[in-house]
């Protein structure tokens, strides 16, 4: 049985593959990126939790990354429609089917990236943060 953390985590990767982007999950950068882009989820860490006692609970704000990267020749307007579309995905379900408490996204700092031979890659990685809260943190 998935721990809830795999849980939520696969329910993230699941709503990300509803785009029209390639979503990967702890996956290298492949040799091509389709022209809708790429996207790779990276698990992140949990980091410390909060804890209340009495029912004894562990309060996670569980902070993942995207990895987001377009190419091409309109790098700017496709990064800026690859980002805005993960944005709306995130806001339609905050709770991701009731899996966890709220799913939130920080802006993301983008580069150019040259590549010898091929078109230059713009990418960033957007932080996301997951919110949940479990009776055990290795469940």
């Amino acid at each position: 049985m998935p721990t809830l953390r795999e849980t939520i985590l696969a329910a993230l990767h699941a709503r990300l593959s509803t785009l029209p982007a390639t979503a990967l999950r702890g996956e290298v950068l492949p040799e091509r990126v389709s022209a809708a882009g790429l996207l790779i989820l990276r698990d992140g860490e949990s980091g410390e939790p909060e804890v209340t006692l009495s029912p004894l609970r562990y309060h996670y704000r569980h902070r993942g990354e995207i990895e987001a990267v377009v190419q091409g020749a309109d790098r700017d307007a496709a990064f800026d429609a690859l980002c805005a579309s993960v944005g709306a995905a995130l806001a339609a379900d905050r709770t991701l089917g009731g899996r966890c408490d709220w799913v939130e996204a920080e802006a993301p700092r983008p580069v150019d990236l040259p590549v010898v031979g091929a078109a230059s890659l713009k990418a960033a990685v957007i932080p996301v943060i997951l919110h949940y809260t479990t009776g055990d943190p290795l469940a």
